[in-house]
């Protein structure tokens, strides 16, 4: 079972959502279909830092993020599929 929270364009709805993300979440974010893995989480200035879900070993790469970019909180599957 995937469980998921949809963004909308209501600034409360986003507000509730940035409380209830987390440090591990999943996340799809604006302009891709990729999923990715929140590592770092900056409330007050609304960033958050992520890296592509699964990851390799020898990938390193992360990348600093608005949290406003995050579309959808996701379910992390071990699965590289989905």
């Amino acid at each position: 079972m995937i469980h998921s929270k949809l963004l909308d364009n209501n600034n409360e709805d986003n507000l509730v959502f940035s409380e209830n993300l987390y440090k591990g979440a999943c996340v799809k974010i604006k302009n891709s279909n990729k999923t990715f893995q929140v590592i770092g989480l900056n409330r007050g200035n609304e960033i958050c830092w992520v890296r592509e879900w699964p990851f390799a070993c020898n990938s390193k790469k992360t990348f600093a993020l608005e949290i406003s970019e995050i579309t959808l909180q996701i379910f992390c599957s071990n699965n590289s599929s989905g």
